[in-house]
């Protein structure tokens, strides 16, 4: 039995060697692995299908911006770019920081806010809180929502970020972030003050943050009325467009002097989410009309069209070199639909580029492959397929334990 266990032994060892040197080899003449550099070269890119020509609207407004909510994209646009007053359409950034303070823990919807004098002070729309009275959050945050209680705003900013001064910079910090090149904020309510100024295009730009990442502020905005102090103040949304327009969803209304009157309105139909903003209008009857226009013309003539199935997709890719067989693929880059001018609405076809297998070492979230989306001949967009785990590349020690647990039978 021992020179039975000996020659098995000595088997082992020879095969080991074998191994050892074919391993090697391998890694040497093996697939070659995407750089760094080339990865990073072919990062997703949003869909190229040109967006219909621009008609000529009659918008009774000073500026307007409208724009797809999924990619950004301009499909129509009047002075887009001219600094203005922006009323209580400011509200949208005091509400995208205060739902940001929110998913980070440092506040919750049950927090109290407290009313300061300075809180108190504000005139305005209002829902003339009282110093020392207190709201939680969530009270707060429907009274900004459906009244635009400028009292409200400034309690919240207050609660956030410590004073409104200190609130303001993270206003103006936020804004640089999101490329709101031309907006500059001075309060957290949107009270005339000199230069607190912005552009239609720069606020299409926050109401798509807030939209896309605090979804939940749909629930404010959608209200129509409500109560609050136990049903002693009433509360009635100023976005009459719930009630006639098809598919709005909110935002935000503003008036000012300053501003005149605005709007940024959010909306969806058929998967196709809008956001449309104006600002500068003479009346309310003129902002919901402007605002109607340009989303019955943006409905009209785009289509968000759904992406091909796929089914057949592998969901693994073997990998070479490492103790993994092969690692799970991350398709989660890929949009559900793809805007398109409703002109332009052929079917549309996927072509994955993906190889037959990865050498190790892979890492989680690394670029493996593409997959391009096409109309016809032209291509709308392509998106990273990603490695959704590590394999690791197979050293010396790993190879000889795999071996052992062979030869011997033994399993970890």
């Amino acid at each position: 039995m021992e020179r039975k266990n000996l020659a098995l032994l000595c088997a082992g060892v020879v095969c080991f060697w074998l191994f050892a040197l074919a391993f090697g080899t391998a890694q040497g003449n093996g697939l070659r692995q995407q750089s760094p550099a080339v990865q990073a070269a072919a990062d997703q890119t949003q869909p190229v299908q040109p967006a219909a020509a621009q008609p000529a609207l009659e918008l009774p407004c000073r500026a307007a911006c409208l724009i797809d909510q999924q990619t950004g994209t301009i499909l129509y646009e009047k002075n887009a770019d001219q600094q203005m007053p922006i009323a209580s359409i400011t509200k949208v950034m005091t509400l995208l920081l205060t739902f940001e303070a929110v998913h980070d823990g440092r506040i919750a919807m049950d927090t109290l806010v407290p009313v300061s004098e300075h809180a108190y002070h504000m005139g305005g729309s209002q829902i003339w809180l009282e110093p020392g009275e207190q709201f939680t959050l969530d009270e707060m945050i429907k009274a900004i929502c459906v009244s635009s209680a400028n009292d409200a705003a400034v309690a919240v900013a207050e609660l956030v970020g410590g004073s409104e001064p200190g609130f303001v910079q993270m206003m103006n910090a936020r804004a640089a972030e999101l490329g709101m090149v031309n907006t500059t904020f001075h309060n957290a309510c949107g009270l005339d003050t000199e230069g607190h100024l912005s552009t239609a295009h720069d606020v299409a730009i926050m109401s798509r943050e807030i939209l896309n990442t605090c979804p939940e502020v749909l629930h404010y905005t959608g209200i129509w009325t409500d109560t609050l102090r136990g049903g002693a103040t009433q509360l009635v949304n100023t976005n009459k467009l719930l009630k006639r327009y098809n598919g709005i969803t909110g935002l935000k209304t503003g008036t000012t002097s300053g501003a005149g009157v605005c709007i940024s309105a959010s909306a969806t139909r058929d998967g196709l989410d809008l956001i449309a903003v104006v600002l500068g209008s003479l009346s309310s009857s003129e902002r919901f009309t402007a605002a109607t226009t340009l989303l019955d013309y943006g409905f009209a003539a785009y289509a968000a069209v759904p992406l091909p199935a796929m089914e057949d997709r592998p969901l693994l890719i073997k990998v070479k070199g490492s103790a993994e067989e092969s690692v799970p693929l991350d398709y989660t880059a890929l949009p559900e639909t793809l805007l398109m001018p409703k002109e332009n609405a052929a079917a549309l076809t996927a072509q994955l580029d993906l190889p037959q297998e990865l050498e190790a070492p892979v890492q989680l979230g690394q670029t493996v492959g593409t997959v391009r989306i096409l109309s016809g001949e032209t291509q709308l967009g392509e998106y990273e397929v990603r490695a959704a785990a590590d394999a690791e590349k197979m050293d010396f020690g790993t190879a000889f334990g795999l071996l052992w647990d062979a030869l011997t039978g033994c399993e970890n």
